[in-house]
């Protein structure tokens, strides 16, 4: 906000039709870099364990890791060719795919769903692990490497499609080579904590660094439904009620609000949306085992890994054992 008060001498140009250049890049260098951190904790709770001997079980899941990225960029043009073919007004397709972005958001940013993304998909991935480590032992060596590749690249290409699918919206607003460099921006810091995670072995606050960028991201959210919900408005997909609120033009550009039911409605639910996700995570999790006078669940320290996790992933104590 700050750099585009100077930039443009106060405010914004409040006739600008969509989001600023700069703020594409940061929401899309925002978006790559928290779904890199998801996908670096997962391939590094299947790592976890891979130690001594074992070390060279890594290789095919690194390769797989490779594939993933390569298949993310074939599905981006594949989108691309998609959306490309779409035979509709181009008010319409942004439209479209601005409801796409959000959906993605809104899966990123549910607490609910992310502990039983955490439980789920991480248990998943280190029990498939544990029997090719045991298949082995019984000299099947072909399909051990080509499973713990599998695993490397269904742990990377399920981050890259949901980014995939959420960059579109931004693609068709102000082109993709802007949102090209907000993928350079997310890749690079990605591939830093990379390296510090699998090669210097450094532990990181993980967890720090997921809620900083949840918390981000729900501002981002918050934009976009404000954005894609006009664009609906424009291209008659919904009604546009007027209220007399003296909402200032630089708020429009900055986060997308307007003085309509609508947009302010849809807004103000997908905020509730993701905090009222986290109230269910934390009653489930926490609240509801205290009511029954059971011990509410949480995170051993001493398990190696378990500093990876985020509140949102606080049940997955078993998960982080059997990768042990």
């Amino acid at each position: 906000m700050v750099w585009q008060g100077i930039t443009s001498g106060g405010n914004p140009d409040p006739s600008i039709p969509h989001l600023d250049h700069n703020a594409v890049i940061v929401n899309t260098g925002l978006l790559v870099f928290r779904e890199g951190l998801e996908a670096i904790l997962v391939i590094a709770a299947i790592t976890a364990s891979m130690m001594g001997t074992n070390q060279s079980y890594r290789r095919p899941i690194a390769a797989g890791a490779g594939l993933g990225l390569i298949a993310t960029v074939i599905t981006w043009f594949i989108a691309i060719a998609v959306i490309s073919a779409v035979s509709a007004p181009a008010l319409d397709i942004q439209a479209a795919t601005g409801l796409l972005a959000i959906v993605v958001l809104l899966v990123i940013m549910n607490w609910f769903f992310h502990k039983i993304y955490w439980t789920g998909w991480i248990s998943m991935h280190n029990k498939r692990k544990r029997s090719l480590m045991a298949s082995a032992k019984n000299e099947d060596h072909s399909s051990t490497t080509l499973g713990l590749a599998l695993l490397g690249f269904s742990a990377m290409y399920r981050e890259g499609f949901e980014v995939v699918l959420f960059l579109q919206n931004l693609r068709l607003q102000v082109g993709s080579a802007t949102v090209l460099q907000g993928v350079a921006v997310g890749l690079f810091f990605t591939a830093i904590v990379a390296v510090l995670t699998f090669f210097a072995h450094q532990k990181l606050p993980y967890k720090k660094m997921l809620v900083l960028t949840g918390v981000l991201l729900g501002i981002v959210l918050v934009v976009m439904v404000g954005e894609s919900a006009q664009e609906l408005q424009l291209a008659h997909w919904i009604s546009t009620t007027t209220l007399p609120i003296p909402i200032p033009d630089w708020m429009g550009i900055w986060f997308a609000v307007f003085p309509t039911v609508e947009s302010l409605a849809a807004q103000a639910f997908a905020a509730l949306f993701v905090v009222g996700s986290y109230f269910l995570a934390e009653y489930i999790r926490v609240w509801r085992p205290r009511m029954r006078g059971a011990r509410p669940a949480q995170r051993p320290e001493s398990v190696p890994g378990a500093e990876l996790l985020t509140p949102m992933s606080a049940t997955v104590s078993a998960p982080a054992q059997e990768g042990n």
